[in-house]
């Protein structure tokens, strides 16, 4: 417990530091700039010829997030959190991306991280959303969600042989996961996933380590495996997450800051790849991996 506070003691101070950056107040601005008159987040800025996105479930949690990381307020934060309420369905005891929206597992788990960062009881979400995930989670994708859907709830994760098969499938005789140019993203994922459902996993990280080290491509990043060459930010933050998990860095990281660097465009948000258009969940990205790479 003392050690927890103090952790979080050690974001608040990082954080707070952070905002007095002006670089770190325009990224601060353009999130806030995003909140709806409801409180709740839109995922973009639209252009000027095009229509405004409405605020989800999952664009807001990732905006309190980032918000979190960077020491930036949270305007509004009533109407936030009322927003986040209004996604829980009660009936399927999961979140919907939108007040009556359909539920799923991805929405379920950001639902939960948002509960937890606005720091609000869980108990009315928690059992829920547990027996949610046991039932609904098949895909990897939708493990590795559910996975982390647990980790914030600090529950302990039910024993479900089912979602070991996806992972099973990505698995290769030396312990690594995936193929070609998307090793270490698979890898990083599946390791990742793992330890969240196993603490006490026994994976081969040194050699996982090794793989996702040597998929750091030649402009900083990592990316999917239908690309040899091109990195975004998504693949960046799963494999840093999985660094961050085993108490370790990349080989290369001022190449990841290079990286981060070029994905930032002029409003003070984050593209999810050099060039591309500045959202809140890229944004989000951006800022928790720089944020791991100071605290190894």
């Amino acid at each position: 417990m003392h050690r927890f506070m103090f952790l979080f003691i050690g974001v608040l101070v990082a954080a707070s530091a952070n905002a007095g950056d002006p670089s770190v107040k325009k990224t601060i601005d353009y999130v806030q700039k995003l909140q709806a008159a409801n409180g709740a987040f839109r995922p973009f800025e639209a252009k000027s010829d095009e229509p405004t996105p409405g605020p989800t479930l999952r664009s807001t949690s990732a905006a309190i997030r980032a918000l979190k990381y960077l020491g930036g307020e949270l305007p509004n934060k009533e109407g936030c959190v009322k927003f986040v309420e209004s996604c829980w369905d009660r009936d399927a005891g999961a979140f919907c991306d939108e007040p009556k929206g359909k539920p799923d597992v991805f929405t379920t788990a950001v639902g939960i991280m948002a509960v937890v960062n606005l720091q609000l009881s869980t108990q009315a979400y928690s059992d829920a959303s547990i027996k949610y995930f046991r039932d609904n989670a098949r895909t990897f994708e939708e493990v590795r969600l559910a996975a982390a859907g647990m980790e914030n709830l600090k529950a302990t994760t039910p024993k479900v042989e089912l979602w070991h098969k996806p992972i099973a499938a990505l698995r290769n005789d030396d312990g690594t996961f995936g193929k070609g140019p998307g090793l270490a993203r698979d890898s990083a994922s599946a390791a990742v996933t793992l330890m969240r459902l196993e603490p006490s996993a026994d994976l081969p990280k040194e050699r996982i380590l090794k793989v996702i080290r040597a998929g750091q491509r030649q402009n900083g990043g990592w990316g999917k495996g239908d690309n040899e060459i091109a990195s975004d930010l998504e693949t960046t933050y799963r494999v840093m997450r999985c660094f961050m998990m085993l108490k370790a860095q990349p080989d290369n990281v001022e190449g990841v800051r290079s990286f981060v660097a070029k994905c930032r465009n002029a409003d003070g948000g984050y593209g999810i790849a050099p060039g591309k258009t500045s959202t809140v969940g890229a944004t989000y990205f951006a800022v928790i991996t720089m944020h791991w790479l100071k605290t190894p």
